[in-house]
């Protein structure tokens, strides 16, 4: 298994259905999983099957290229990309910095410049 591909896919469902509202179980209804699979694969702990990543892209309204990883939410690629050994919460951190426009982003650095301090 390609543990940096389970990652990013688990990162990118999760963040994707956290900005829907939705609950793991929810979504794994809706792809055809049972809850704890689902759970494994956002955690990285697993690759879903072509069919399962195409439920998952059509559920949770994201594009196939956008949950491999190959583009950052639109945003082109640019930015730094979360390594494997990152702590989850900075790579989660990054996985959303990238869907923030411009002054949301200004305030998301600003943020992290007072809590670094």
């Amino acid at each position: 298994m390609d543990q940096d591909l389970a990652i990013t896919i688990g990162a990118t469902a999760r963040a994707a259905r956290e900005q829907m509202g939705l609950t793991q179980a929810e979504v794994a209804e809706r792809v055809g999983l049972v809850a704890p699979v689902y759970s494994r694969l956002e955690r990285g702990q697993m690759l879903p099957s072509v069919p399962t990543l195409f439920r998952l892209c059509t559920e949770l309204k994201v594009s196939s290229e956008e949950l491999l990883g190959l583009e950052a939410s639109g945003r082109s690629g640019t930015g730094p990309r979360a390594k494997e050994d990152d702590a989850p919460s900075l790579r989660r951190l990054l996985h959303l910095a990238r869907k923030l426009d411009e002054g949301k982003l200004d305030a998301l650095v600003h943020v992290a410049t007072e809590l670094a301090r």
